[in-house]
């Protein structure tokens, strides 16, 4: 076992836990720097502003983590990289480890085309295609073979990590590679976008904002839904858009859900967007979960039994990345141990990976995500109002306590407003049997998940 590795395996781990950007702005550059005798190990990182925050809020989990894989450590203490080094170890021994892996932890922001905002290693290729991607797949296709004038705006939305970036981007990479020069492309976030027509507004610099995005031929903006609420972002994406769609530009978009449950987006722009194509992605089923096990052992260039990849496909079902997580230490796991892997052992790394994660939830932090998701108050929930804008949340509330934290129905009564159990079994099977048989209610617990989860 080496530093590289033990660092790959925590942050896989740590990426499952907190949300991508946050993981990417903290830990895209860090690294494991050395570990002593006395079981003290030293994270390295980018400024003295990433140690800090670093060090005041992630400490617990980094610690956790690194203790679960090498019970040796007893100690871990945070160094800026860049700063002049007053630890004992030598100047070489950062340098080497820090070379080491920067080339063993490459992210996808390092290789990313600073023209068009786009990596190389999106492809169509690469996509894996199955029943909850295929309608996406199949328009994307038709979008590049004729762009601006089928399928515009193309709307695509599903919960995090199921592929829609990978998506967008492969869509981007095969216009490019088709077209060559002729389409100019360009990427966005949806939340730099927002940092950028700030800056512009602030430094009276807005022309440069416009000219930007009105002359592409095709505008990719990942996670729309950040812009809704934003005023003067709203302003000027809804007049980008339209610039660009009455010249037939192509417009493709993204979101955690639907046009129409976006309740912060000003209605002239939801219009637009529903105007057009919407396709969903959705949780991918056991075959498609194992497909994707199986690519990326082949990217990874290692092997695991086909009982062994069965496995993780079934207990794993959340999203993608949590699969390629949980995978990444699994392989860590098997050479760190050098030892065949036996099920046992397999569903042990599993479920104390899934078990982390769940622990730290909380009922409150369950009422209050619900509420945020419908924008109601976490004390319509718990209240005896009968109001549609209340119950429709309290019964989604009751079936995620269950479901999440698995309460009695007697304690999920006492924290919702004192009711009755009885009253409790009904919401809760109600909002099980209807599950699988309203599409728009399995988005919204999909998504309220995934609030939860990001806010754990």
């Amino acid at each position: 076992m080496n530093l590289e590795q033990l660092w790959q395996a925590t942050l896989s781990e740590i990426e499952l836990q907190i949300s991508r950007p946050n993981f990417l702005t903290w830990f895209k550059n860090s690294c494991l720097l050395e570990k002593k005798e006395d079981g003290q190990i030293s994270v390295g990182l980018a400024n003295n502003f990433s140690k800090e925050w670093v060090q005041n809020k992630y400490h617990k989990i980094i610690f956790e983590i690194l203790k679960n894989s090498d019970d040796s450590i007893k100690k871990v203490e945070y160094i800026v990289i860049g700063a002049k080094p007053q630890q004992s170890f030598a100047k070489e021994i950062i340098e080497t480890e820090i070379n080491n892996i920067k080339k063993q932890l490459v992210f996808p922001e390092f290789k990313i085309d600073p023209e068009s905002g786009l990596h190389p290693r999106y492809t169509l290729d690469s996509f894996i295609v199955g029943s909850s991607n295929e309608l996406a797949y199949a328009a994307s296709s038709a979008v590049i073979k004729n762009i601006g004038k089928k399928y515009n705006p193309f709307f695509i939305y599903g919960g995090t990590g199921l592929g829609k970036t990978h998506l967008m981007q492969a869509i981007g990479n095969e216009i490019k590679k088709i077209y060559k020069d002729k389409i100019k492309i360009k990427y966005v976030h949806s939340e730099k976008f927002v940092n950028e027509v700030v800056a512009g507004i602030r430094n009276k610099r807005m022309d440069d904002i416009k000219n930007k995005y009105r002359n592409v031929d095709v505008l990719i903006i990942d996670d729309i839904q950040f812009i809704g609420g934003k005023e003067r972002s709203e302003e000027e994406f809804f007049h980008t858009f339209n610039v660009l769609y009455e010249n037939n530009k192509q417009i493709i978009v993204s979101s955690d859900r639907p046009p129409a449950a976006i309740p912060t987006l000003h209605e002239r722009l939801r219009s637009r967007f529903e105007g057009g194509m919407a396709a969903d992605i959705t949780y991918p089923d056991y075959e498609m979960r194992l497909a994707i096990i199986k690519t990326k052992l082949v990217d990874l260039k290692s092997d695991l039994p086909d009982n062994i990849c069965s496995i993780i496909a079934t207990k794993v079902q959340r999203n993608i990345r949590e699969i390629e997580g949980i995978l990444n230490k699994i392989l860590f796991y098997k050479e760190m141990k050098n030892v065949d892997l036996q099920p046992k052992i397999v569903e042990e790394i599993i479920n104390n990976i899934i078990n982390q994660s769940t622990k730290k939830i909380t009922p409150n932090q369950i009422i209050q995500s619900v509420a945020n998701y419908f924008e109601v108050l976490p004390d319509d929930i718990i209240s005896h109002s009968r109001k549609k804008r209340s119950m429709g949340p309290r019964q989604i509330t009751i079936f995620l306590l269950r479901e999440i934290l698995g309460m009695s129905y007697p304690d999920i009564g006492e924290k919702i407003g004192k009711r009755d159990h009885t009253t409790i079994i009904h919401s809760y099977e109600k909002i099980s049997n209807e599950i699988n048989k309203n599409h728009q209610l399995n988005q919204n617990i999909i998504l309220i998940k995934e609030l939860i989860n990001e806010n754990a």
